[in-house]
């Protein structure tokens, strides 16, 4: 599908003052905030390369951790010590996003030399909250303290961040407005590889969709269905859950309280929907995983304990989805099936990785707790393509235009 952007290649670089903006967000221990997962930061590298190649001076803008996500909300250190690493280049790391300080260090750039500025969260503009509360048009968006602050510096604005491209926040939308802009490889790679299951999927196209990000999979669930994506989803994790309530099964007080805490049960009434209209697309798990006396215990879901969480799907059900794998076309997976971070229910997310790793079909994953638990039990090259993309994965595969992409569209052919 052609994409009327600019790429960094359509510019010449040489002495010149580039604002790079990737999406460097990575999982983070609990316990210590180091990095766990290094997949976007080396996904991001190669842009960060070859713009320094090219003879620019880059000052990078980045995010970690949100409001809706504050225990991950750090400073970006040792990311840029990874983004060393990836580049090979040296990143210097100030804890500065437009201060006093970052600026003087973008004006002593030269070229061939890199700077990471702080943690773009720290500003109130960059968080979820006031892109929700406040909801500035990408004009509005060149009156902001970051644009206002930064933009006079570059001569050019290059966006790598496609997993982040569901966000309308300054950083993302606010730059093409009074900066000539490129997207970086990251961006057309992530672009291309979701187009290809979204609109040129061979078929079968399977979806596997589990985690416990409900409005995601539901995000998408419906369109792709109705617009022939899919041609099966298979069903885990909380979205299974709710599928079964759906289908009838009484899957007991203290999960329906959980499901009711967390307001999920709003979901059950599109489920019925779905499996109404497409009743032989919708697969659902045959089995469930229990704690009982310390140890797992599977049980098929006709005999399901009603006084229990259900944290993995059973052998039945992995191998059942496992047979279907195996002769798709495509697959598209989002979310882990299970609670796989606990050894006792890691079984289901181990499976159904090893189910799509042993396909011929073209893999695409996403997210990056899918990435992450697809890591700890595959090699991650046997996944045809990687995308870091999490809510931008899911809103464009649903079809909706994505605020990043409609700004770089609208960025085309500005001055080089």
């Amino acid at each position: 599908m052609e994409i009327k952007i600019q790429s960094v290649k359509d510019f010449d670089l040489k002495n010149k003052k580039v604002l790079f903006r990737p999406d460097i967000n990575s999982p983070l221990d609990p316990q210590t905030k180091s990095i766990v997962n290094v997949n976007r930061i080396q996904k991001n590298a190669p842009t960060l390369k070859y713009l320094l190649d090219s003879g620019a001076a880059v000052a990078i803008i980045a995010h970690q951790g949100d409001t809706l996500d504050y225990q991950n909300l750090i400073s970006m250190k040792e990311h840029a010590q990874k983004l060393s690493e990836a580049s090979g280049y040296p990143i210097r790391y100030i804890d500065d996003v437009c201060g006093d300080a970052a600026v003087e260090a973008v004006k002593n750039l030269k070229n061939g030399e890199c700077v990471l500025l702080g943690n773009l969260r720290y500003l109130t503009e960059e968080v979820s909250t006031f892109e929700k509360d406040v909801k500035l048009t990408p004009a509005e968006m060149k009156d902001t303290y970051l644009i206002r602050r930064l933009s006079p510096l570059f001569d050019l604005y290059v966006n790598d961040a496609f997993s982040a491209a569901h966000r309308n926040c300054p950083s993302m939308t606010g730059f093409q407005q009074v900066l000539p802009s490129a997207a970086g490889f990251q961006f057309f790679d992530e672009y291309s590889a979701l187009s290809a299951v979204r609109d040129n999927a061979r078929h079968p196209a399977v979806f596997v969709l589990g985690g416990a990000k409900i409005s995601d999979a539901f995000g998408m669930m419906e369109t792709v269905l109705k617009n022939g994506t899919a041609d099966k989803i298979l069903t885990s994790g909380i979205t299974g859950i709710i599928m079964l309530i759906a289908s009838g099964v009484d899957v007991g007080s203290k999960m329906t309280a959980f499901l009711k805490d967390k307001d999920l049960l709003v979901f059950v009434e599109d489920a019925k929907k779905y499996l109404n209209e497409y009743p032989d697309q919708i697969e659902m798990p045959v089995d469930v995983a229990v704690k009982k006396d310390g140890a797992r215990v599977e049980v098929p879901v006709s005999q399901m304990p009603l006084d229990a969480l259900y944290p993995d799907i059973g052998k039945a059900t992995v191998m059942k989805y496992a047979n279907i794998l195996k002769s798709a076309g495509t697959i598209f997976a989002n979310g882990p099936a299970g609670v796989y971070e606990e050894d006792l229910f890691s079984n289901g997310t181990r499976g159904i990785w090893q189910a799509i790793a042993d396909s011929d079909g073209y893999s695409v994953i996403g997210g990056g707790d899918t990435v992450n638990s697809a890591s700890k039990f595959i090699d991650i090259k046997k996944i045809s393509y990687v995308c870091t993309a999490g809510g931008a994965l899911i809103r464009f595969m649903s079809g909706k235009k994505l605020p990043l992409v409609d700004a770089m569209e609208n960025a085309y052919g500005g001055t080089k």
